[in-house]
């Protein structure tokens, strides 16, 4: 199988878990792969298997929070393999804490990793592919952008990571560039971490790593634009915020006709937070 041969390919956040699974996969499939990581020597451990194997490929390290990084990432790419055709925005940080104990400093760490991080890389990486005619970008998304109780800061951040891939797709689909989302369930230190992850050890990464060279290959041709989930061999489509039926309309709304919409035609559609409870979560 060589879906991906020709193919340069950045990977950032390629040294552990969901990335080096991406990684190694791609360059199993053909593609030449710069692998990224904070940790310079994860990210050489990878790149040491690839050559091992006959792959091409170089070690990068450095935050993707860094605007230099990032775009430094995309020109090793172009200077050491010709061409940039893949990007794989995966680098991202996660942690569990109730909103009320939520430290400033950490939710800015995250957020300027997972959120701009993945613009700087899509951006940098948007320009060099809109020279060249065309290219594929991966987000990492998660169901947690729908909200996850004491993980608010990661869920905002894949609700942006959702938003952005839908923004970029039409953005960028005139240039030929495809740019989709995965949101994966695998057991990874960043889930391991979570006590409520729907995964188990048996989740390797190594089952979602083809999706994600297929979304960066040829024979992905014409699907932008899709958050794509995978959980325990379950492959499906992920759609965004829609209006719920009912629809109601009058020419203006008053307090008490609000309330009434939601004790009566709203009850059992929209979110009964007049009775205390929220939606269930999501695996």
């Amino acid at each position: 199988m060589h879906a991906l041969r020709g193919k340069a390919i950045v990977v950032t956040g390629a040294g552990r878990g969901l990335g080096r699974a991406y990684a190694l996969h791609a360059a199993r499939a053909g593609a030449a792969v710069v692998v990224n990581d904070v940790d310079e020597d994860v990210a050489e451990d990878v790149a040491g298997i690839i050559r091992d194997e006959g792959g091409h490929t170089v070690a990068c390290a450095g935050s993707v929070a860094d605007p230099l990084v990032a775009n430094g990432l995309m020109d090793r790419c172009v200077t050491e393999f010709g061409a940039l055709d893949g990007l794989v925005n995966n680098a991202g940080v996660r942690y569990q804490a109730p909103v009320w104990e939520d430290e400033p400093g950490r939710m800015r760490e995250l957020i300027e990793t997972n959120v701009l991080g993945s613009m700087y890389c899509g951006g940098a990486a948007a320009r060099i592919m809109r020279a060249r005619g065309g290219g594929a970008i991966v987000n990492t998304a998660s169901i947690s952008a729908v909200g996850q109780p004491n993980a608010s800061a990661y869920s905002a951040s894949k609700g942006a990571v959702v938003t952005m891939t839908v923004a970029w797709a039409v953005e960028l689909a005139e240039a030929g560039i495809r740019v989709n989302a995965v949101a994966p369930v695998a057991w990874t230190r960043m889930a391991a971490a979570d006590p409520k992850a729907p995964s188990d050890p048996g989740d390797s990464p190594e089952r979602v790593a083809p999706l994600v060279t297929y979304l960066l290959s040829d024979r992905a041709a014409g699907v932008t634009g899709q958050v794509v989930r995978y959980v325990r061999g379950k492959l499906y489509l992920v759609g965004q915020f829609a209006a719920k039926d009912p629809v109601l309309l009058r020419e203006a709304w008053e307090v008490d006709e609000i309330a009434a919409a939601f004790a009566g035609a709203f009850e059992s559609e929209a979110f009964p937070v007049h009775r205390g409870v929220a939606n269930p979560p999501v695996t």
